[in-house]
C-alpha cells in the first residue's frame, strides 16, 4: 500500500486507481464479526453485554435469526427468508461499529398467515430501482411482492408449482420477474398487468435458477435440473438463442469473430448434472454457472465459449435448491479482476474467478450439525450456507444458514485487529480497577463494622 501511496504522491497512478487497489487489500482481509449477532424474536437491536457465541451457550435462546433455518437474504436493508415461512426487516445500522458487540432484533416481521406465505421461503429480492419494495418466493407456488416498511403483500401470484428462484432486470423498463419452477418453462410474470401466463419453453427437466443480463435488458440465462444452461431474447418469437455446451472452449464465433449472425447451438450442457446457480459479473461479459457435478464453470458470453476456469475438487454442492455464488462488485477491484464468494458445505471459499486461484477460506464456527426436535423425538441437522450477499458501498459480507444464523464478515487489516484487541483489554483493565475500588469500599465498611464496641442491654 505504501508503494500505492508513492506513486499516487507521483502522478503515475490517478485516485481511482489507488482507491481500488485500497479496496482490493481490505477485500484480502476479511474475516468473521463475532460480536455482531441476530435474534430473530422481537426486539429492539440492543448493545450485547458478551459474545454470541457465550449467549448461545448459557441456555435461555439461541440467537439464530430464524428457528427453523435461514433459505435466503437479500439487502438494501437486510431482508432474511426463514424456512419457517416468515420474512424478517433488519435495521444494519446499529452494528456498523465492529468495536462493539451488538445482537440485532427484527423491526418488522411478515408471520406465516393465511395472507402470506403458507411454507418455506426460497428467495428474496429487492426492486432494482426501489428499496421499498421486495419480491419473495416460496415452496407454497407463490410469488409476493411486499412494502418492505410495513411488510404489508402489495400482490400475489399463483404458479401451481414450487418456484426455486426469480429474477427481476435491474436495468430494464419492463417489469418481468422471470421464475424458475419446477416446471420445465421458465415462467414470465408481468408485474405491471398482473398476467403470469408466458413462459419460454425449452428445457426438459425443472429449472432452478434464472438471471437477467445486466447489461442486455431482455436477454435472460437460466439453469435446469436436465443439466443446460439456456440464454433466452424475450422478444423473439422462438425466445431461446441456444445452449452452453461444457466442451466447447471456441465458442460460436460468427463473421465478425464475436458472434455475429451465428447460428445458434440448440445441443449440449453445461454441467453433467443439474445446474442450480446461474449468475452475471456486473459488465454482462461473463456467466458463472454452479452444478450438482461439483463444478463452478465461467462462460465468455461474447462467444458462448467455455472459459475453463478450474477450482479444484474442493467445490460442494449437492442441495436441490438454488445456490448462487457472490461476485464482488467490480468497482472494488483493481481492472481486470474478478472474486468470487462461493458458499460452500463447512466454509465461504473465496477464488480469483478466472484463473480459479484459491484466495481465502473463511470457516465457519460452531458445529457442523445442529439439534433440532421433531415427531419422532431428537435429531440432527447439517448446517450448511444457504445464501450469500454484498452490502453495497462497503467491504461486508452477510451469509445465511440452515441452521438459522446469519453471519457477518467484515474486513480488518491487522493494524484494526490489534487496535481491537488494546482495546478489549483496556475494557478489562477498566473493569478489573472498577471491582478493586468496590472491593476495597467494602473492605473499610467492614473493618469499621468490626472495630465498634457492641453493647447489649
Amino acid at each position: 500500500m505504501d508503494s500505492q501511496l508513492f506513486a499516487r504522491a507521483l502522478g503515475i497512478i490517478g485516485p481511482g486507481t489507488l482507491q481500488r487497489a485500497e479496496l482490493s487489500g481490505r477485500l484480502h482481509a476479511i474475516q468473521p464479526a463475532p460480536g455482531i449477532a441476530f435474534d430473530g424474536r422481537d426486539g429492539k437491536v440492543t448493545l450485547a453485554s458478551q459474545q454470541p457465541d457465550e449467549a448461545h451457550k448459557d441456555g435461555a435462546g439461541d440467537l439464530r435469526a430464524h428457528q427453523a433455518g435461514v433459505n435466503s437474504i437479500a439487502i438494501d436493508r437486510l431482508i432474511s427468508g426463514g424456512a419457517e415461512a416468515s420474512i424478517k426487516l433488519w435495521d444494519l445500522e446499529h452494528s456498523e461499529n465492529t468495536q462493539q458487540k451488538y445482537i440485532n432484533h427484527p423491526t418488522a416481521v411478515a408471520k406465516k398467515s393465511a395472507s402470506s406465505h403458507q411454507y418455506g421461503i426460497t428467495h428474496l429480492c429487492f426492486y432494482p430501482f426501489d428499496s421499498l419494495a421486495f419480491i419473495s418466493s416460496s415452496f407454497d407456488h407463490k410469488l409476493k411482492v411486499y412494502a418492505t416498511e410495513t411488510m404489508t403483500i402489495s400482490a400475489t401470484f399463483d404458479l401451481d408449482s414450487v418456484i426455486y428462484s426469480h429474477s427481476l432486470s435491474p436495468i430494464a423498463d419492463h417489469l418481468l420477474v422471470a421464475c424458475a419452477t419446477q416446471h420445465s418453462a421458465v415462467r414470465l410474470v408481468d408485474l405491471r398487468s398482473g398476467a403470469s401466463t408466458h413462459s419460454l419453453a425449452g428445457h426438459q427437466r425443472s429449472v432452478l435458477s434464472v438471471a437477467w443480463s445486466p447489461h442486455e435488458e431482455y436477454i435472460l440465462a437460466s439453469g435446469s435440473s436436465d443439466g443446460t444452461t439456456r440464454l433466452w431474447d424475450i422478444r423473439r418469437s422462438a425466445n431461446s438463442l441456444g445452449v452452453l455446451d461444457l466442451e466447447d472452449s471456441v465458442g460460436i464465433v460468427g463473421e465478425d469473430g464475436l458472434g455475429k449472425n451465428a447460428r445458434s447451438r440448440d445441443h449440449g450442457k453445461a454441467h453433467t448434472d443439474a445446474v442450480n446457480g446461474v449468475v452475471w459479473t456486473d459488465d454482462g461479459k461473463y456467466l458463472v454457472t454452479a452444478g450438482h457435478d461439483e463444478r463452478v464453470r465461467v462462460w465468455d458470453m461474447s462467444t458462448g465459449a467455455n472459459a475453463l476456469s478450474h477450482f479444484g475438487p474442493i467445490i460442494k454442492n449437492t442441495h436441490l435448491s438454488t445456490l448462487l455464488p457472490l461476485l464482488v462488485p467490480s468497482d472494488l477491484l483493481e481492472p481486470g479482476k474478478q472474486i468470487m464468494f462461493y458458499p460452500n458445505q463447512k466454509e465461504i471459499l473465496m477464488f480469483d474467478l478466472f484463473d480459479g486461484t484459491l484466495l481465502k477460506r473463511l470457516r465457519l464456527p460452531g458445529a457442523f450439525s445442529v439439534p433440532v426436535r421433531g415427531s419422532e423425538g431428537q435429531g440432527s441437522l447439517r448446517s450448511r450456507t444457504a445464501s450469500l450477499t454484498w452490502r453495497a458501498g462497503d467491504v461486508a459480507l452477510y451469509s445465511a444458514h440452515s441452521d438459522g444464523t446469519i453471519r457477518v464478515w467484515l474486513s480488518r487489516t491487522l493494524e484494526e485487529l490489534e487496535a481491537e484487541k488494546n482495546e478489549a483489554k483496556d475494557a478489562d483493565d477498566d473493569v478489573d480497577e472498577s471491582r478493586k475500588r468496590k472491593r476495597e469500599a467494602l473492605e473499610d465498611i467492614f473493618r469499621d463494622l468490626t472495630k465498634q464496641k457492641i453493647t447489649f442491654t
